[in-house]
């Protein structure tokens, strides 16, 4: 196993994002459209917060009120913003952090998504699963 390999080498580079006045309808459908679970919240290329599909769903019951979506949509946009779901402050790493910097952050601290940045520019985002696959990678 390689020892200081950087997280740009694992990281997802093709990201989704949003910004703080999207709203929560969009979020959930780039979720399910591009089967992912975390969404950078940026301001320009910087980013200002996280925001998780578990966030969504402990504001919304998405999933238990399909019958009547649409006007949960607007109820759900209509109580709740994007930044009053969304993780602040959130830790980030650096592209040339190393592959057990990050693997030590996502076990001590319970995450499962960190943003990758440059000179504060949001570059990438690296998850447990491609840390897991990695791993798997080097057996």
């Amino acid at each position: 196993m390689k020892k200081r390999e950087p997280v740009s080498k694992i990281m997802s580079e093709n990201l989704v994002t949003l910004n703080s006045k999207d709203d929560l309808t969009t979020a959930e459908e780039l979720f399910k459209t591009h089967q992912i679970r975390h969404i950078p919240i940026v301001q320009g290329q910087e980013i200002i917060g996280m925001l998780s599909h578990t966030d969504l769903l402990r504001v919304s019951y998405a999933e238990t009120i399909q019958e009547y979506e649409t006007e949960f949509d607007i109820v759900l946009n209509s109580i709740f913003t994007i930044e009053q779901v969304m993780t602040q402050n959130v830790v980030t790493v650096q592209a040339n952090s190393t592959i057990r910097e990050v693997a030590e952050i996502l076990a001590e601290r319970e995450f499962h998504a960190l943003p990758v940045v440059e000179n504060n520019d949001l570059v990438g985002i690296v998850t447990t699963t491609d840390l897991i696959t990695y791993l798997l990678e080097q057996y």
